[in-house]
């Protein structure tokens, strides 16, 4: 079973909205770049994948994308990660492919092997279809789907969207897969999940560790300016 990755992928103008109590919108910008540079770099890392693709409507976002080796599917206009990831899975459809890894571009904690643990859950000879989830730290988000054919369910990310993903497994009648990994389920939408993030130790990754600094001294900038949180 050959897999293509997906990372949805926002302009990082507006990005992170949620964060703004602990950092500026400087802050936030930055953070959402190193963050997505940080995945593609694990993800196109990764071995087993056939190909990488970062879905996006900004010009930004697709230029380094495409410098670090991923190819680009360009929506007209950003709607949303349900909306984005639809448009996507699609279009990799239509262009034959087996199977999609979705994975989101704010997980900064992700690491190439993680990716490859998640692949190594297909079983030798697999066939059509298969559906794995990945859920958040908590189990209300779903933080990467492997799929097989790209759209053999329907998704809806944001509140509660791991319950709504199994449920669909389930009405397709297929096994209930899914695996649980640290690094994977922590992405970063509340400023406890920074508070996470931060106390988390690091091990290899001088990217993970530059996004770690950066953000430790925007968070305390803030706190300055703003005279304590």
């Amino acid at each position: 079973m050959k897999v293509s990755a997906l990372i949805p992928v926002k302009g990082f103008s507006n990005a992170k909205q949620r964060l703004s109590r602990l950092l500026d919108g400087a802050g936030r910008e930055l953070f959402a770049e190193v963050m997505f540079r940080d995945v593609l770099k694990q993800v196109l890392k990764a071995q087993g994948l056939a190909e990488t693709f970062v879905v996006t409507g900004d010009d930004k976002v697709a230029e380094i994308a495409v410098s670090l080796g991923a190819q680009v599917i360009r929506e007209e206009a950003e709607k949303g990660e349900t909306d984005a990831v639809d448009f996507a899975r699609l279009e990799l459809k239509q262009l034959g492919r087996e199977a999609v890894l979705v994975i989101p571009g704010d997980l900064p904690l992700v690491r190439s092997a993680d990716i490859e643990e998640v692949l190594a859950q297909i079983p030798n000879g697999a066939s059509f279809p298969f559906a794995l989830l990945v859920p958040s730290h908590d189990r209300m988000g779903t933080n990467a789907l492997l799929l097989a054919p790209p759209d053999i369910i329907k998704l809806r990310f944001g509140y509660d969207s791991f319950s709504y993903h199994m449920s669909q497994v389930s009405a397709q009648g297929l096994p209930m897969r899914f695996v649980e990994n640290e690094r994977i389920a922590l992405d970063i939408d509340e400023p406890k999940d920074l508070q996470q993030f931060l106390s988390f130790g690091f091990e290899d990754g001088e990217s993970t560790r530059a996004a770690r600094a950066m953000l430790a001294a925007r968070v305390a900038e803030t706190s300055r300016s703003c005279g304590g949180l």
